[in-house]
């Protein structure tokens, strides 16, 4: 079996209701080193007090607001460093669909689609999405079936709410497969237990008895449904967390299954009711499933199983709800045999009730989203960048527009301490990127014979920026160069052995590369910044002549030599996804892998131009046309990798990043 998943800091949508509280609860005091933030809405079917086991747990926050809300949404992901999300959030009764579709739409599909964006746009950041979907997406399955709905059943909802569960089912879909993020699906059979608004039947049958009242059911009591204790299922959650697998479904269900006729007669039975008296037949809903079944086969084979007996359960559901009758105020609504949409009076959280209970949560925001995305009028971030005219620093100003993060160019020159100093007052940013620095044009021969303005960007530059950083408590991204190796005893080509971060620079050949290797050196001492070793950046733009593929593409001749390499179109997003986590120290900011030459140049013919020609020369004969050595090397990507595990290999990069779209671009 697969190494179980380890997260790190959660966000449970939806928790203050029903099921996801459970889930929640156990979390936070299973696993005291997760931390777990929740957001909630506070809607009518949600209440503080199901949260009150662990108001008071140092690993839960808990957060008011709406999915819907983007900007809340985006503040929440990266200032927790959130790398998993349980999406539990939505509406979810039925009956209510019917008469108010449009709210299922806006907090099903709608809210779902800006929890997915808004992790789109952190690259790498989250590791799991568990979305939280319903049985009732498959339709109704037919009475005299035997084997139920299995994870690849097709959808065919039957009501308004089932449907919004199926759309933004898709949604999740589409995001990971276009996108990679990796998400997981749950598909459950009706949950009872505690906490849970009476809307539900059983709850909504044990409050009416226990108040002496009819028992109303839809129909003739026929419909037969599946029901699990809320505590199994919340066990089910914990299982999946942890052994679930990215890109699967996985239906929470038992084979046990009543008609609505039975539970109620069961229930009259714990009140010693006369079933027959207590119960009342009314109108049925538009349209009612017969039956919903599952086959639950595949969350067994990770080791979950059913524990709680339908009798012990139902039984400790109806203590609860005696003991806690007034749980949840007014419900009178709520227990009607056909109940409208339910809204509370100014709504649950101005209750005097509510905000005395806020009191008793150690670590709580409230009111930080109307259901507004202007709701946080600033940006959490504010990029600072040097150099503009770069390669780089051009592309991390695209990549920020894109983003929609905020971000400005340095004015300043890097030598001039004052000049820094006046932008960084200016600008206030909350983060500093490095891609200014001398390499040469056309290439580093160039530094050979212009050592002093190499060093006085490159190294004093550089080391000044750095310093202003440090003043003023900024992180400072450093793009700079694993052109500081060379194939070596230790380190032989073709090896896999790659230098690692604390290996000893040892190529010399360059003077641009003595410069970078001493500035990276002397960074050490400054505890605020991320030094990101770049080795030959590729991009998939083909016109730029600085792109590695361009270069070798243009010459007479090349040399055939396995190399670590950087594709920016993946690695630069990667790097602000770096400075909003906060990364410090050194990283070989290369794709895993190595690629030769020839073999980029094959891909070349393959994909960009088929009568493309090349020869080889040695390293011998390159040694006579260029000034100054070049380094050769494979750098060890372990450490990134581990940050980021769905960073791709440097010739599945290439393929995806570079040769692919530029292909797609020459055939239209």
């Amino acid at each position: 079996m697969a190494t179980p998943y380890k997260p790190k800091n959660i966000l449970i949508t939806g928790a203050a209701g029903f099921i996801a509280s459970h889930v929640a609860t156990r979390i936070v005091k299973k696993y005291p080193d997760y931390n777990i933030v929740i957001l909630d809405k506070l809607d009518y079917c949600s209440n503080l007090k199901n949260l009150l086991p662990i108001s008071s747990s140092p690993n839960f926050k808990f957060v008011k607001g709406d999915i819907a809300s983007a900007d809340l949404v985006n503040f929440i992901l990266v200032t927790e460093n959130i790398d998993t999300v349980m999406h539990f959030a939505a509406q979810t009764h039925v009956d209510n669909s019917f008469g108010n579709s449009f709210e299922f739409t806006k907090n099903n599909i709608y809210g779902t689609h800006v929890l997915l964006e808004a992790c789109r746009q952190i690259t790498g950041q989250i590791k799991r999405f568990i979305h939280v979907s319903t049985d009732e997406v498959y339709g109704e399955t037919d009475e005299d079936a035997v084997v139920g709905n299995h994870e690849a059943s097709q959808l065919l909802p039957t009501n308004p709410y089932a449907a919004t569960k199926a759309g933004a089912e898709m949604l999740v879909m589409a995001y990971g497969r276009s996108y990679g993020l990796p998400v997981i699906t749950t598909r459950g059979n009706n949950v009872y237990g505690p906490n849970q608004f009476p809307e539900k039947l059983i709850p909504k049958f044990i409050l009416l008895a226990m108040r002496g009242e009819p028992l109303p059911i839809h129909g003739d009591g026929s419909n037969v449904r599946s029901y699990l204790y809320c505590e199994d299922v919340a066990e089910a959650f914990e299982v999946i967390l942890h052994r679930g697998e990215v890109g699967h479904v996985y239906n929470i269900g038992t084979k046990k299954e009543r008609t609505v006729m039975n539970v109620a007669k069961d229930i009259c039975k714990l009140f010693n009711l006369e079933a027959n008296k207590a119960i009342k037949f009314v109108d049925n809903r538009p349209f009612n499933d017969q039956r919903y079944f599952l086959d639950d086969e595949k969350l067994k084979s990770l080791g979950w199983s059913e524990r709680t007996h339908w009798e012990d359960g139902l039984r400790k559901t109806m203590e609860w709800y005696v003991a806690n009758s007034n749980y949840w105020g007014d419900v009178s609504g709520a227990l009607l045999p056909h109940p409208k949409a339910m809204v509370m009076p100014g709504g649950c959280e101005g209750s005097k009730e509510i905000k005395g209970m806020l009191a008793q949560f150690n670590n709580i925001q409230t009111e930080v989203a109307p259901t507004s995305d202007s709701v946080l009028e600033t940006h959490p971030f504010k990029f600072l960048i040097y150099g503009r005219t770069g390669w780089i620093g051009g592309l991390l100003g695209k990549i920020c527009e894109k983003q929609g993060i905020p971000y400005e160019y340095g004015k300043g020159r890097l030598q001039e301490r004052s000049s820094l100093i006046l932008d960084i007052q200016t600008i206030k940013p909350t983060h500093v990127f490095n891609a200014a620095g001398v390499t040469g044009r056309p290439n580093v021969d160039w530094c050979e014979s212009h050592k002093p303005d190499t060093i006085r960007t490159n190294v004093v530059g550089t080391l000044t920026l750095a310093d202003v950083c440090r003043e003023h408590g900024l992180l400072m991204i450093n793009y700079a160069t694993g052109c500081i190796f060379e194939y070596d005893a230790h380190h032989p080509e073709g090896s896999g052995v790659g230098f690692k971060e604390e290996d000893t620079p040892n190529f010399t050949g360059s003077f641009y590369s003595k410069t970078k290797a001493m500035v990276e050196e002397l960074l050490k001492e400054y505890e605020n910044v991320c030094t990101l070793r770049v080795r030959m950046p590729i991009s998939s733009d083909l016109s730029n002549p600085r792109n590695f593929v361009t270069k070798i593409s243009r010459y007479d001749k090349v040399v055939n030599i396995p190399n670590s390499m950087t594709i920016l179109d993946e690695l630069l997003p990667i790097s602000i996804e770096m400075a909003k986590r906060n990364l410090r120290g050194i990283y070989n900011f290369t794709n895993p892998g190595v690629v030769s030459h020839n073999e980029i140049l094959e891909m070349y013919k393959q994909y960009i131009d088929p009568s493309f020609k090349w020869t080889n020369f040695t390293l011998e004969e390159q040694a006579k046309v260029i000034v100054a050595p070049r380094s050769n090397n494979e750098m060890d990507t372990t450490k990134l990798k581990e940050e980021f595990p769905e960073l791709l290999p440097i010739k599945a990069s290439l393929i995806k990043y570079v040769f692919e779209p530029n292909r797609k671009v020459a055939a239209n």
